[in-house]
């Protein structure tokens, strides 16, 4: 099977020292397009995630000689804003809180299925510098992802971080039912998402169909599943 482009041109720094899942993760993310490189301890990592640019890092906790957390609190510090996927053993609420309060994005516990782990790294990646760079077309919209606006003919239309995620969502599943979930999980970073109910999204969704005036009867509502961008 040929590997996949999407990510084309996005590179990843692997920091992880066990050699099986360090290899595991490298053809995932190649396999996505992605440009993979790797380090076995905390002290290569964040020497890596420090010299160069990358839009992506997989970080585990445990690792010889510094761990996870301080490797990530370091780049934080350092002002490195790429997206941190930490890799946890234990899958210990007490880790996973710090790994969040250190500045990583996301988490995934070992040992963890593909399935589970592309999912993420999807998440991840779609909000990588580089992936919002561009333009997508959604109807007679079309969303500059740098300016953080849509654009019809002269018409501009100023948009926040929040709805320019949330139209990038549906634009990249367009004419297909993205649930309530999936929109709280990849626009609000709401990582209990299976577990919340909340009428945050269905707000959210009426004010930006106001603020898009003629253009917000693409998003259509699916009664009891979610919505769904019409073109």
């Amino acid at each position: 099977m040929a590997g996949m482009s999407e990510y084309a041109g996005l590179r990843a720094l692997i920091v992880e020292d066990e050699a099986s899942i360090r290899r595991g993760l490298s053809d995932v993310l190649r396999f996505r397009g992605c440009e993979v490189a790797s380090a076995e301890n905390g002290s290569e990592g964040l020497r890596l995630g420090l010299a160069e640019s990358w839009d992506l890092i997989v970080l585990d906790i445990m690792l010889p000689e510094l761990d996870g957390f301080t490797v990530c609190q370091r780049l934080r510090a350092a002002g490195r804003a790429m997206p941190i996927l930490m890799l946890t053993a234990k899958g210990d609420e007490d880790d996973v809180v710090r790994g969040f309060e250190s500045g990583a994005n996301d988490y995934v516990i070992k040992p963890f299925g593909v399935r589970e782990l592309t999912a993420r790294l999807d998440a991840l990646l779609r909000r990588s510098p580089k992936a919002l760079q561009g333009t997508l077309r959604l109807g007679p919209l079309e969303l500059d992802l740098e300016r953080s606006e849509a654009r019809a003919g002269s018409e501009r239309i100023e948009l926040s971080a929040r709805e320019l995620r949330m139209l990038r969502v549906l634009a990249q599943d367009a004419g297909r039912i993205v649930s309530r979930r999936t929109l709280l999980r990849e626009a609000w970073d709401m990582h209990n998402a299976e577990q919340v109910e909340t009428r945050t999204v269905d707000v959210h969704v009426a004010k930006l169909r106001k603020k898009l005036g003629a253009h917000g009867a693409l998003i259509e509502t699916v009664r009891g599943q979610g919505y769904r961008v019409c073109l």
